[in-house]
């Protein structure tokens, strides 16, 4: 087998280029209080929410596990609830982020600055939406935070939330790349799924709130990206190169 050449970087958002999940949870918990529900989430609560990709999808969740299924006479009563919440929601996050709550992981935009000045491609595979992205990486980057990527897929591109692999193969073909020409970096069991379903090495940096995820099959888990370097990760993808040579 011939060893393949590192072409690009793919990166997921929430929990991965920044620790956000505390301020999410915050932001859920202040929609809730605005719209006038008696919900509450906490950290335990949220954490096993987290196994639910997409905002909205954990609002429905939680609402359909408390409440039991909504009999909606309109057919849209229950989504504009959940899109108001959501609305709500993606507000108040922003204004913790603009305010300075919420910084980017260590060893990230280093990384990042070093990808770029060696030649690669920079790529973000979230089922997060555009505005929390634009959020976070305008307040860490600057105002031309878009041009330090070639591909950026989210919500909005990829509506087949993680583990399921369509962001990440939507960026592959967008990138015109294949799966082992790319290192991703995640901080969830879902992510490494989604990731590693478009055949793609991964690593793995957790949180708090996903620490106790089973990481198998990653290329490596880290606690974080601080000190870690393009030769690093080379050197990580030839080995496994090598050892599946190996074996096959």
């Amino acid at each position: 087998m011939t060893p393949s050449r590192m072409q690009a970087l793919i990166f997921d958002v929430d929990g991965t280029i920044a620790d956000t999940e505390r301020a999410h949870l915050a932001a859920f918990n202040h929609a809730f209080a605005e719209a006038g529900l008696d919900w509450r989430w906490d950290e335990a609560q949220y954490t096993q929410l987290l196994e639910i990709s997409g905002g909205k999808e954990r609002i429905l969740h939680y609402w359909r596990a408390t409440r039991g299924e909504m009999v909606d006479v309109s057919g849209t009563a229950v989504g504009e609830t959940v899109q108001r919440l959501h609305d709500l929601k993606t507000a108040a996050y922003e204004t913790m982020v603009n305010s300075g709550g919420v910084h980017l992981r260590p060893g990230v935009l280093e990384l990042m600055e070093e990808a770029r000045t060696r030649g690669l491609g920079l790529a973000i595979a979230t089922t997060t939406s555009p505005v929390n992205i634009a959020t976070l990486l305008r307040k860490a980057i600057g105002p031309h935070w878009r041009l330090s990527f070639s591909v950026i897929a989210d919500a909005s591109s990829a509506p087949v939330k993680k583990p399921d692999p369509q962001v990440y193969r939507q960026v592959l073909q967008a990138m015109k790349l294949r799966g082992r020409d790319c290192l991703a970096f995640e901080d969830s069991a879902n992510g490494l799924r989604a990731a590693t379903g478009a055949g793609i090495a991964t690593v793995i940096t957790p949180t708090h709130f996903t620490a106790h995820h089973d990481f198998g099959g990653a290329l490596r888990v880290l606690p974080d990206l601080a000190g870690v370097t393009v030769n690093d990760l080379q050197d990580w993808s030839c080995n496994a190169d090598a050892r599946s040579g190996a074996l096959a």
